[in-house]
This record gives structure tokens, sequence and C-alpha cells, in this order.
């Protein structure tokens, strides 16, 4: 009987000594000190990997089509302008007007020096360097399109300069409204509060001045539009934004005969349907 229960001991000792060797042998395959979890994590990101990118071409692909990247919008470049991803420093504004300077006929100076002045936010000055330039080479599309643009920006900016300036005024007068008109008698003998009635003065010249120069950043932006429409004649692009231009200005007349002209040229478009209703609601 012992006999038999040293031998069971030993057969159990033999069974369990391999397992520990085996067990052994794989910690030795990490002694470089590589952590098996961290190998682990990595092989799960290389099976994961295929999905992801498919996730982000299926993301990319849709903001492609939604910027409208090749027919004729900013696209990407638009999109991440503010960020500088797109746009390098370039050329300094001292150097560009050197060039200006020692060649003021040369289109491409202009253009340098308008480049110069974008970079830097300087959005009036960029609009006269391109207009020097326009005037040099009138047939350039690409560089109305973009002189449209800023056009368009400096008008906005104006607008909104403009509804800030009318609600300062109003603020300026808080007794405007409770004081009889000042046609009657009574009005007249009372007047506006003088201190009121200087503040309302300033103010309202400033909003007529702000008001005349949105129109005329509006008016200026119509035309650039015009060009690049009378220069790309087949281009749905330039009628389309020619048409908005007008619209944000309050220009119906232009705003109807762009829209038609956008009709005329792509009648299947996917919004045709709509841009017929909307000449419709304008009275075209």
């Amino acid at each position: 009987m012992a006999r038999a229960a040293v031998k069971a001991k030993q057969a159990q000792k033999a069974k369990t000594h391999p397992a520990q060797k085996a067990r052994a042998r794989g910690r030795r395959k990490h002694a470089g000190g590589g952590n098996p979890n961290q190998q682990l994590f990595f092989v799960r990101m290389r099976r994961n990997a295929k999905p992801v990118y498919v996730v982000l071409a299926v993301l990319f692909a849709a903001t492609f089509a939604f910027l409208g990247v090749g027919s004729g919008s900013s696209g990407l470049e638009g999109l991440f302008s503010g960020l500088n991803i797109f746009h390098h420093s370039g050329t300094s504004i001292s150097s560009a007007r050197n060039g200006v300077e020692k060649r003021p006929t040369d289109p491409q100076a202009w253009r340098t020096l308008a480049t110069a002045y974008e970079a830097h936010g300087d959005t009036d000055l960029a609009i006269g360097a391109l207009q020097r330039y326009t005037g040099l080479k009138p047939k350039d599309p690409t560089v109305w399109g973009e002189l449209a643009g800023l056009q368009m920006t400096s008008a906005q900016g104006l607008v909104t300069q403009y509804q800030d300036a009318y609600t300062a005024e109003q603020v300026a007068t808080p007794s405007a409204p409770l004081l009889p008109k000042s046609t009657s008698p009574f009005g007249k003998a009372l007047g506006t509060n003088p201190i009121e009635r200087a503040a309302a003065t300033e103010l309202n010249g400033t909003v007529t001045d702000l008001a005349t120069r949105a129109q005329g950043a509006f008016a200026s932006a119509i035309a650039s539009y015009k060009q690049v429409a009378t220069l790309q004649p087949n281009s749905t692009n330039a009628e389309f934004q020619l048409a908005q231009a007008a619209s944000a200005a309050g220009d119906t007349a232009t705003e109807i005969a762009a829209y038609k002209a956008y009709l005329k040229l792509n009648p299947d478009s996917s919004t045709a349907a709509q841009v017929r209703q909307l000449i419709k609601q304008l009275g075209g």
C-alpha cells in the first residue's frame, strides 16, 4: 500500500511538471521587455483598421459632395481657409508693395499684393488690388469671381455694422416713443431731450453712411459676378452665384434673370423645381 501511494505521488508530479515548463517557456517569449497586453492591443487596432478607414472614406466623400468640390466652388479650401491649412504666409505685404511699385502695369504684381492683403484679413485693400488687376487683365473669370466674393464679404460685414448702429440709435433715444409727434404744437414745444438728440444725430449719420456703403458693396459684387457670367456663358455656377448675390442685395430683377439663365443651362438639375418655384414667388 505504501509503495502504491509513492508511485501515485510520482505520477502526479510527472503530470504537473511539463505544464510548469510550458508556462516558463511562454514567459521567456517576452524576456525583451515586451508586454503581451500591449501586443494584443495593437493587433486589435490592426484588425479594426479597415472598418475605420471605410467610415472615414465615406465621410470624406460626403464632405466632397456637400461642398461641391469639382463644380467650381471653393470646396475644402473654403471650409478650412480660416484654419490656415491650405494657405501659407506667402509674400509679405511690404514685399508685394515693392513689386507693385516696380511693376505697376504687371497684373500678377497686383494679384500678389491682393493675396498678401487677404492673408492678413485686409479685405478692403485686397479688393482694391484685385480691381487694379482686373483693370489690367479684364478677361480673367477666376479673379473676377474672387473679387466678387470679397465684395460680398465686405457688404455682409457692413450690413452687420449697420444693424448694430441702428440698434444703438434706438437705444440712444429711449424717450422718443413716449413724446408727442413733433408736428403737434405740444410736441414742438416739448421737443426732444437735447442729450438724446445729439447722440441720435451722430448715430443717424453713421447708420446712413453704413447703409450707403453696404449698397455700394452689394452693387459691386453683382457687377463682378455679371463679369464672371459673361466670361463663362455656359457656367451654371456663375449664374447661381449671381442670383444669390442679387438676392442678398434685394435686386429682384437680376435675381430672376440669373435663375432663368441657370435653368436654361441646366433644365434637368435636381434643384430645377425649387428654382422654378422661387422664380414664381419672386414674380418672374
